[in-house]
């Protein structure tokens, strides 16, 4: 195991359902760079090739439900 791997910014799986989760996108979006953010994103699937237009879809998908979802 690194020095990398035990003083590095957790992992943590993108939650679009996290309030925190949405905020730190928000401040990515913002200023184009991980480098504030307190933990590091994957998604549940590895398998997408664009990691930031897949956390935009679901955000956008996020907001549309709420928006256009009647109550």
């Amino acid at each position: 195991m690194s020095k990398l791997s035990l003083y590095g910014r957790p992992h943590v799986i993108f939650d679009v359902n996290n309030a925190d989760h949405r905020k730190y996108f928000f401040d990515f979006v913002k200023s184009t760079t991980w480098g504030n953010c307190p933990v590091r994103f994957v998604l549940e699937d590895q398998g997408q090739a664009d990691f930031v237009a897949t956390m935009q879809r679901r955000v956008l998908e996020y907001y549309m439900a709420r928006e256009f979802t009647k109550a």
